[in-house]
């Protein structure tokens, strides 16, 4: 088992001791850091004791320990998967020789913005849902909250590890520009779209958990690939944090449509919300905007600087074991792309496509989520079937951004889109509705009227167990 020296003021298992020059840096952003967790963090419970998970090795049969802390002494620090001796680079030009331990001098600004464009999603998103905890429909679910939030905080602090390693004065810059953007600031926002949009209500910290956190996987697999050892071997691990992420918002919109479908069976031929529940159509709305907008963080369809980034060996395919061209210089990609008003079916080098081919496997992944809530609804005898929007749907970034399209991809008239827009988006009204339900729920075992509860609690705990202690 690999452990976590949680002796020292910055935890870690890369030996920060050893170099002192870059303890210092990192002890010197430390307070920064604590700063912006005080003022942009879920604050207004940073006195409560919270029933956590705290990785104390980065061995994946024994990494977590829990136990209750408060948020503000939790134990953000820096953990890397053990190097494999030997390793040699998987994809790209540089396939087969060994893995760089430095950054390459000729892909050092490239390799510098996509940690700098992963990095800055962590703290995103935790400014994103800073005031959940005010409305969380149980104590299981406010405990869920709070250790995505953490963890999207030592999130951060691995790449800003990266950043101050090994990219010297420029990496510091960056480290400290981490903490100065804001989600949803209009002067100084997040560096991506879909994480400067208004998480407001539970039911989109779910899609959002669901369809924003599954994206990270998938960036994650990637960048576990690269041919820089560092950055794989940190994304490895924190891939092993993401999953309960992704894992909060399937079961939570699980639950949603749980409830849904038991107020339904109650109550046959009347309308779900005079009984405090939230509507299959609606609830479908809401996917089908989070999905969306989470679509849209793959960028372009054809992008040079995927082919670039591949080519150099910084960010390979998901699960890149499971090709068998490796280099992907003579193989194509076939996608219609939408020009002059009209879909165009292309043939483009795979290299170029490699945006698309992270989608393909992020879209497949999200089907199985779909999936796993149809068959709660059919478990429950109720006809209606959730599905996932088409990836050219209600797109802001790439191609399918110029047009419009329907939930079936179908190319639609302005006219077309606007008649329709209120059947696939959640309205103001809808919006309205789902905020209305926000009632916190603090008694121990306790679920708010719109969501079932857990089928067992967190770590063998029962449902009932009081995970924050208010």
């Amino acid at each position: 088992m690999t452990g976590i020296d949680y002796s020292q003021k910055i935890p870690n298992n890369v030996d920060l001791a050893g170099d002192k020059r870059l303890q210092r840096a990192l002890e010197a952003w430390q307070p920064s850091y604590i700063d912006w967790w005080q003022s942009m963090g879920p604050t207004d419970f940073n006195q409560n004791e919270i029933y956590l998970r705290t990785a104390i090795s980065v061995d994946k049969d024994g990494w977590a320990h829990y136990g209750f802390t408060r948020m503000p002494e939790y134990r953000w620090g820096i953990f890397l998967n053990p190097a494999e001796p030997g390793r040699t680079i998987g994809f790209g030009d540089h396939l087969g020789e060994a893995a760089w331990q430095q950054v390459p001098g000729e892909y050092r600004n490239w390799l510098r913005r996509l940690i700098v464009t992963q990095a800055d999603t962590e703290p995103a998103s935790v400014e994103q849902q800073r005031l959940l905890g005010h409305t969380a429909p149980s104590l299981y679910d406010l405990r869920n909250l709070f250790q995505v939030n953490v963890e999207e905080g030592r999130h951060l602090w691995a790449m800003v590890y990266l950043l101050h390693t090994y990219f010297g004065r420029d990496g510091r810059e960056e480290a400290e520009e981490l903490l100065q953007r804001r989600s949803g600031n209009p002067d100084h926002p997040r560096i991506l779209g879909t994480f400067n949009e208004p998480c407001q209500d539970w039911l989109s910290f779910f899609c959002f958990t669901m369809f924003t956190d599954r994206d990270g996987k998938f960036q994650l697999l990637a960048l576990a690939e690269s041919g820089f050892d560092p950055l794989a071997r940190t994304c490895r691990f924190m891939l092993t944090e993401e999953a309960h992420h992704m894992f909060v918002g399937q079961t939570g919109v699980g639950r949603v449509i749980e409830r849904t479908c038991e107020v339904t069976k109650e109550h046959p031929g009347r309308d779900v919300k005079d009984f405090g529940a939230i509507p299959f159509e609606l609830i479908q709305r809401y996917i089908n905007y989070w999905a969306s907008s989470s679509t849209d963080l793959y960028g372009a369809e054809v992008s040079s600087n995927s082919a670039n980034f591949f080519g150099a060996g910084l960010k390979g395919r998901a699960y890149e074991d499971r090709y068998s061209d490796h280099k992907a210089l003579e193989q194509t990609y076939e996608l219609d792309r939408y020009t002059d008003g009209k879909l165009v079916r292309e043939i483009v080098p795979l290299r170029n496509a490699m945006n698309e081919v992270l989608r393909d496997e992020y879209v497949k992944d999200n089907q199985k989520g779909i999936e796993y809530w149809n068959r709660i609804c059919e478990k429950a005898g109720v006809d209606f079937r959730f599905r996932l929007p088409h990836r050219r749907f209600n797109r802001k970034i790439g191609d399918y951004s110029a047009g419009r399209f329907d939930l079936d991809g179908n190319l639609l008239t302005e006219a077309q889109w606007n008649a329709r827009q209120a059947d696939w988006l959640p309205s103001e009204a809808d919006r309205a509705y789902v905020k209305s339900l926000m009632k916190p729920v603090t008694e121990r075992g306790k679920m708010a009227g719109w969501i079932a509860p857990p089928p067992k609690g967190v770590n063998d705990t029962p449902v009932d167990y009081e995970y924050v202690k208010l």
